[in-house]
């Protein structure tokens, strides 16, 4: 969920009956005062994201359209979560298991893989950088921890500096990005090697979805991580990392 205040506009999908569950959910909350008018469309996203900003009396809000054949439940769940966002509402529990349930779901999760592998941006897949070459780390570390079984994916660095972010595998566009920061003269390959190794262990354990709750990180995926020779050394390093 997002709060966005970016001005811009592409062609608008309006989504019927939107505003009116926006009014029920705004009452429902307990918001003070006249509610906005709401002006509620889908949106592209490449993700299940939804966003709202209030414009003077106008709420505009842009839901994912993959929840074009939501169940209404979950629409209103989504709409409780974004006016308790805007307002500052405390959100009944029930929504938030409602909207667990809905985004955890395998159709859901279906619908939300095509769409990402249709509209997400590729990177080009260019794996040597100015130090480090992604490569040839990829082929020594699948050889000796995973025994040649993961089929090379696309690979790349970041188009920027990540704030936060080390790594990412994309499954549905089957690649793997490595933060430009870590691209330096000044990084051991063995820093390096462990960002490819996490995602790489990404790649071979799946994030799971079961009883609405996200699973990215599993005990087995947690011990394998501390089998990386030089784990704490990398840990180190990383936590000095600036």
């Amino acid at each position: 969920m997002k709060l966005s205040r970016r001005r811009g506009a592409r062609s608008r999908r309006l989504f019927p009956g939107g505003p009116g569950i926006f009014q029920r959910m705004y009452t429902r909350l307990g918001c003070e005062g006249r509610p906005p008018h709401f002006i509620v469309e889908y949106h592209p996203y490449t993700d299940l994201t939804h966003t709202i900003r209030l414009r003077e009396d106008t709420a505009h809000v842009r839901l994912c359209d993959a929840m074009s054949d939501a169940p209404l439940a979950a629409v209103e769940a989504a709409a409780a979560l974004l006016l308790g966002r805007l307002y500052r509402r405390r959100v009944p529990e029930e929504f938030l298991a409602i909207y667990r349930e809905f985004s955890y779901a395998a159709r859901t999760r279906r619908t939300l893989l095509a769409q990402r592998r249709k509209r997400a941006r590729r990177i080009q897949h260019l794996p040597a950088g100015a130090h480090h070459d992604l490569a040839p780390l990829y082929e020594g570390l699948n050889r000796r921890y995973f025994a040649h079984t993961l089929v090379c994916p696309g690979l790349g660095w970041s188009t920027r500096a990540w704030s936060t972010q080390l790594g990412c595998f994309d499954p549905a566009l089957n690649q793997i990005v490595i933060n430009r920061k870590l691209d330096r003269e000044g990084v051991p390959d063995y820093v390096v090697n462990y960002v490819l190794y996490h995602e790489m262990l990404h790649q071979k354990h799946p994030v799971r979805f079961a009883r609405c709750r996200r699973e990215a990180h599993s005990a087995q995926f947690r011990a394998e991580e501390k089998l990386f020779a030089d784990y704490d050394k990398a840990l180190r390093f990383l936590k000095r990392l600036r």
